[in-house]
């Protein structure tokens, strides 16, 4: 039975689903009071069925309660992050990480600590973005720094496109609700503490480390992609390396997560080989202890916590000669990083890591067992394979709806690639820890350096090799969820023969097939206007069911249309805009773009859909359209400054869309 091999999913699922239903539902005090007394009243009618062999009262109780205990987890972390008003406000802050250099600024994250403001002050929650504007007394500051800033704080929102990725949900996910542009002048004080936190002191020694590896002679972009694999710091990755990972298939490397995990506690456990039999609990601490430690330095992501946790479990059950079921260890792990923090669930790397970790504990040795090879390099290379194969087949669904793009060559480049990057991750580690014995260190480092080489060389001819991705392949949520289910129970199927029926694959299959019928059928039959909000360009998009007739002012195709292409399966017909004005007729409806307007023009087209472009649009003076019923949106290629002439006579304010202020417009006609 599931609830007695897997306990940890009876109680993990319920507050899943308390957690997500809180992107729906905001408690109130009359629910909550229902709630605990309907929680209450279940718990002491449960005792009246103890004595007997199953008390499903108990269970419905139980369920109950880690669902409205989800549901106030999710409530609450949203609600902690506090509200700031849109005017100049005196904060006191936390530097959470180093200062993350741009083009023309540095990038501050800080935790916020209390707002001034006269005489008084109030302790607030979450965190700000700060873009100070480029000065060399920032780029010494270091994690755990306190500022005294004057800042005015502005809200994420999102661009409103359609299908985009949803930043502002993403960043108050990450306790971010606002940014600001800030100055010199802006930070009123810096103060060095006397004492900073255990994750501040982390973030130092990552980058005492990054300086080791620097002295030792690794540089620019090698330098770069050794700090990414070996502690997870990508922010000095060059764009293009980043590109060439994803279209080989092994992003996962740079992802500090358990396949660092594994090989650092099997190479541990490698050294550690004299401590056998009676030292042996010795030998897992001391593994357990050095784990933890690298978990430390790469910044306790979730990623790398996950695989630390799961790793512990499975060894504290040894120690105990009590074996503990892989997924049940997993499902434990994920358990306590959702306790600690409810959003997690909706981080794309903790859904990536334990679908894939799930699939490979479910399926991987069943695969495995369908050939058997004699040769040691043969049998590795077929471990490789499998481990791959499964791990894609349980990340599948989520690469395509997140990243629009399937590696296509992902088998043979993680063959080569990965065995590679094991050997530069323990290298990775012996730097820093033979850092001081200086001849030792340096072979090390021209060692790392070599493999780093040979690895970002292997990954170029990969990313470069003709159809290496397919590119521009989308998919909604609801079909992400089907996709998933109908893939584990089709290799559940498959590799554990008669263990559940074919019905229950071919189901899920068919209601995946009916929810894309069904989106197609809707986008065959509607037709929408869509003024893309994207800065520093017009872009237009009319769609007639399948087609999308795209006006912008740029012969290339943005990444929000292709992202909304390819999730909806859209064919695009492109049209440069100039200076000239076009008229499109859809569904009985004008939709007139221009980037002038007279009276003769609007007499001319008595448009009902009126899109203005550039960004100073020319408008006659005292033109008068208040007789005409159209909707006028301005595009997003408008300056901020831009405003509608005084004399010209509108419909009505509620009849204005500036994108650039309130989204993009999305109309169906």
């Amino acid at each position: 039975m599931l609830h007695k091999e897997i306990p940890f999913l009876r109680i993990g699922l319920p507050l899943c689903i308390g957690i997500i239903s809180g992107l729906y539902f905001k408690p109130d005090i009359t629910f909550l009071v229902s709630a605990g007394i309907i929680i209450i009243s279940g718990f002491l009618f449960s005792l009246y069925f103890n004595k007997y062999q199953t008390n499903q009262v108990f269970g419905f109780t139980l369920t109950l309660s880690l669902f409205i205990c989800g549901l106030l987890l999710y409530t609450n972390e949203k609600n902690s992050i506090s509200t700031l008003n849109p005017e100049k406000t005196l904060l006191t802050c936390t530097l959470s990480d180093y200062p993350e250099e741009k083009a023309n600024s540095f990038m501050l994250k800080v935790k916020l600590n209390r707002k001034v403001e006269e005489k008084k002050s109030e302790a607030v929650k979450g965190s700000i973005i700060l873009y100070q504007k480029k000065d060399s007394s920032v780029a010494s500051m270091l994690p755990g720094d306190l500022l005294i800033i004057r800042c005015l704080p502005v809200e994420i929102v999102n661009r409103s496109n359609p299908y985009e990725f949803d930043y502002r949900f993403f960043m108050e996910n990450q306790g971010i609700r606002y940014y600001a542009f800030t100055n010199s002048h802006d930070i009123i004080r810096h103060i060095i503490p006397v004492h900073r936190k255990l994750i501040h002191r982390a973030l130092i020694v990552r980058e005492t480390i990054i300086r080791m590896f620097k002295e030792r002679g690794i540089k620019g972009e090698r330098l770069a992609l050794v700090a990414a694999i070996t502690l997870g710091q990508k922010s000095m990755l060059d764009p293009e390396q980043k590109l060439n990972f994803i279209k080989a298939g092994v992003m996962h490397i740079m992802a500090v997560s358990g396949l660092h995990a594994v090989i650092l506690s099997l190479f541990v456990f490698s050294l550690l080989f004299f401590m056998k039999r009676r030292f042996n609990i010795l030998r897992i601490i001391i593994t357990i202890l050095i784990l933890w430690s690298f978990a430390f330095v790469t910044g306790l992501t979730p990623s790398v916590l996950r695989a630390t946790l799961m790793f512990s479990f499975l060894q504290a059950g040894k120690m105990m000669k009590r074996p503990a079921n892989g997924i049940n260890s997993i499902l434990a792990s994920a358990f306590f990083l959702i306790i600690i923090r409810p959003s997690v669930i909706f981080d794309a790397g903790f859904l990536l890591s334990y679908s894939a970790v799930v699939y490979i504990i479910c399926f991987y040795k069943d695969f495995y067992l369908f050939l058997h090879f004699k040769n040691w390099l043969t049998d590795k290379i077929w471990q490789s394979v499998v481990v791959t194969l499964i791990a894609q087949a349980g990340t599948l669904p989520l690469t395509i709806m997140l990243f629009n793009r399937f590696p296509t060559y992902f088998i043979l480049a993680n063959i080569t690639i990965v065995p590679i990057s094991n050997l530069l991750i323990i290298n990775g580690c012996l730097v820093p820890m033979f850092f001081r014995i200086r001849f030792l260190s340096h072979f090390l480092a021209m060692l790392l350096n070599y493999l780093t080489g040979l690895t970002e060389s292997l990954t170029s001819r990969a990313a470069s090799l003709p159809y290496s991705t397919i590119e521009n392949i989308g998919s909604t949520t609801i079909e992400c969820i089907l996709l998933t289910v109908t893939i584990f129970l089709f290799v559940h199927f498959f590799l554990k023969k008669k263990s559940i029926p074919v019905s229950y694959p071919v189901f899920f299959l068919i209601l995946y097939i009916l929810t894309g019928t069904a989106r197609d059928i809707s986008s065959k039959t509607t037709n929408e206007v869509i003024v893309y909000n994207t800065p520093g360009s017009s872009t237009i998009g009319i769609r007639t069911g399948k087609t999308l007739n795209l006006f912008s002012d740029t012969s290339l195709v943005v990444p929000e249309v292709k992202r909304h292409c390819a999730t909806l399966g859209l064919e695009i017909k492109s049209t440069i805009l100039n200076n000239k004005y076009y008229c499109f007729r859809a569904q009985g409806k004008k939709i007139l773009i221009t980037n002038f307007l007279n009276k003769k023009i609007v007499q001319n087209f008595v448009p009902d859909f009126l899109i203005l472009t550039g960004s100073r649009p020319e408008i006659e003076n005292d033109l008068d359209i208040r007789r005409f019923p159209c909707t006028v949106i301005i595009s997003s290629e408008a300056t901020s400054g831009f405003r509608i002439p005084r004399q010209v006579a509108l419909p009505g304010n509620d009849t204005i869309h500036f994108v650039r202020k309130s989204g993009a417009f999305v109309k169906t006609i």
